[in-house]
């Protein structure tokens, strides 16, 4: 049992921080940064909703967002929201069924079989959630990186190369952390579902000695003339 909860509660850690940092890089602006290694006075991020400028002596920022998203953005942008977006709404919501689940919470606490069907649904959510995540992370981060080596072979040096930033690298780890969380939940809680499903076998032994019980009972009010007759009948039968 102090295994069982353990990996719950390092399941619900991982969980928790997965599910903030996919949150996290899907809202800040710094999926791509400038690479240039000329001087420069301003550092920009572009993220997949609007793009920024900082200062590097004064540090004031401005931002710029992009059109509205019913306007022509690129595959790349538009793939990248929609794959994110689904693994921050599978990773909240595989977080707040782990919650329910824990034995700590006092949420269904005479069902400890349900408990643990909640945190493998959980697991299952989370091992969801962390695919759409590592898929649009690193196909962003792999098209940027793609972009920029097309163009220093080429050698066109147009405008302001970018790589991808620290926003795109939180991503990746938050779906690592989805797919390490949800596999404590499914993988390993499920050796300990013959555990909490033992309260169980109690109340089939109880049936058990009742049943036996009555047979007891049953033979010992059986009135002593049908036992005599009944002897007398197989001697009878043997003669």
């Amino acid at each position: 049992a102090s295994m069982r909860f353990f990996l719950q509660y390092v399941g619900c850690f991982f969980a928790f921080f997965s599910a903030g940092f996919l949150i996290t890089s899907t809202w800040t602006d710094c999926w791509m940064v400038n690479a240039d290694d000329s001087l420069e006075v301003s550092t920009k991020c572009r993220g997949l909703w609007w793009e920024c400028v900082t200062n590097v002596f004064d540090g004031i920022q401005t931002c710029d967002e992009y059109d509205s998203i019913y306007a022509e953005h690129p595959v790349k942008l538009v793939l990248t929201r929609a794959m994110m977006i689904t693994a921050d709404i599978l990773a909240g919501f595989g977080f707040l069924f782990l919650v329910l689940g824990l034995d700590c919470v006092k949420f269904l606490p005479d069902e400890p079989l349900i408990k643990l069907r909640i945190c493998l649904v959980s697991g299952v959510m989370l091992l969801i959630a962390g695919l759409p995540g590592i898929t649009g992370s690193v196909w962003y981060a792999v098209d940027v990186y793609v972009e920029r080596s097309s163009l220093v072979f080429h050698n066109v040096f147009l405008g302001i190369q970018y790589k991808f930033g620290w926003s795109c690298w939180l991503g990746m780890a938050g779906s690592l952390g989805c797919f390490l969380s949800g596999s404590l939940l499914t993988c390993c809680m499920y050796l300990f579902r013959e555990t909490s499903s033992g309260r169980f076998q109690p109340a089939y032994s109880l049936r058990k000695g009742y049943s036996s019980a009555a047979t007891i009972v049953t033979n010992v009010h059986l009135p002593s003339s049908q036992t005599a007759t009944a002897k007398m009948y197989a001697m009878d039968t043997r003669v």
